[in-house]
């Protein structure tokens, strides 16, 4: 099972990927657009399209309900499905006997029937009971939606659930949580295809985080600062300007006018992790931009990510990635 960075490039700029998402009724519409909005969004730097994305309906062309008060109009039927490189599965709520009973129905298996082997398969939020159902999790770990973990985990025992992270990437089956999970999932997948330059982009037009790793829990209960707080907004900005350099905590503080226990207590409300552990994420997401994109040497990158040395950006990359930096540069460089 990969986390969630690093894997190796699936296509090339070259190769139009087609994306195929599966609209069942009771689809949640907010869900049945995170693929077009993120695959749909990306290009090379030539502005080269680099995903085909279509939907299809279990059923021929043809009205599909919606958890919402108004029906879509799915233009394609359920041979679609055997054209997709990749197949996504939103959630919906009316799974009917896939829910209840972990038992696909007939109109369901013969959709299902149709996907190619070696095809990706993608679920966002309950959308992996349908996987499930269809045998495609046996073995393996998947997450979902956090509310539904215990029951999904009861109804198909022969998958290993895992309710604390965002999503899993197990290869060539991938699984969310719940709602916005499917947009970290969909950039991670656009990242894995064609590196982080390209998801980025995606995540500015979305104006969406770029990266939020698979691993970080998907459910924290924790208080929303009152309105009247001051933020730590001004700070992380301040820091990111500054990633190249040492920066202390005391530094941090400073820029808020707290105190330093003040000031962490407000981050982690914020942020949910510790201003050290975001610090590390950052300058990780600084030497991967520049280990994509640019030639400077590892050292060079080291310290221009703020890592200092060569063996502490190692071992950060190696620690949040699986990889290190060399490795790394070397499978986003297998295209331009």
């Amino acid at each position: 099972m990969a986390s969630a960075t690093g894997s190796t490039p699936r296509t090339t700029p070259t190769t139009r990927h087609r994306v195929v998402v599966l609209a069942l009724d009771g689809v949640i519409p907010f869900e049945l657009g995170i693929p077009q909005r993120i695959f749909g969004r990306a290009r090379t730097a030539d502005g080269e399209l680099l995903y085909e994305v279509v939907t299809a309906s279990v059923r021929p062309p043809g009205p599909v309900r919606t958890d919402a008060d108004f029906a879509i109009l799915v233009e394609n039927g359920p041979e679609c499905l055997a054209t997709a490189d990749t197949v996504v599965v939103p959630a919906s709520y009316e799974l009917g006997p896939v829910y209840e009973e972990g038992r696909l129905t007939e109109e369901l298996s013969s959709a299902l029937a149709h996907i190619r082997p070696g095809a990706r398969l993608i679920s966002i939020c309950t959308g992996g009971y349908v996987l499930a159902a269809a045998g495609y999790l046996d073995g393996r770990t998947a997450t979902t939606h956090w509310s539904s973990a215990a029951h999904f985990q009861h109804l198909f025992p022969r998958i290993t659930v895992d309710a604390e992270v965002l999503f899993i990437d197990d290869g060539d089956v991938l699984t969310s949580a719940g709602v916005a999970a499917g947009i970290d999932l969909c950039l991670h997948v656009v990242r894995s295809d064609h590196g982080s330059a390209v998801a980025n982009d995606v995540a500015r037009r979305t104006v969406v985080p770029p990266h939020r790793d698979g691993g970080q829990a998907q459910y924290i209960e924790r208080p929303v600062p009152e309105p009247q707080f001051a933020t730590t907004t001004s700070a992380r900005s301040w820091a990111l300007a500054r990633l190249h350099e040492p920066i202390q905590l005391r530094d941090m503080a400073d820029q808020e006018s707290m105190s330093v226990r003040t000031f962490t207590r407000r981050f982690r409300e914020e942020v949910g992790i510790s201003p050290g552990q975001w610090l590390a994420q950052q300058r990780v997401e600084r030497a991967r931009h520049l280990l994509e994109s640019s030639d400077l040497s590892v050292d060079q990158v080291a310290r221009a990510a703020g890592f200092g040395t060569p063996q502490s950006m190692r071992a950060h990359l190696q620690a949040a990635l699986g990889v290190t930096p060399t490795t790394y540069r070397r499978t986003f460089t297998r295209h331009p």
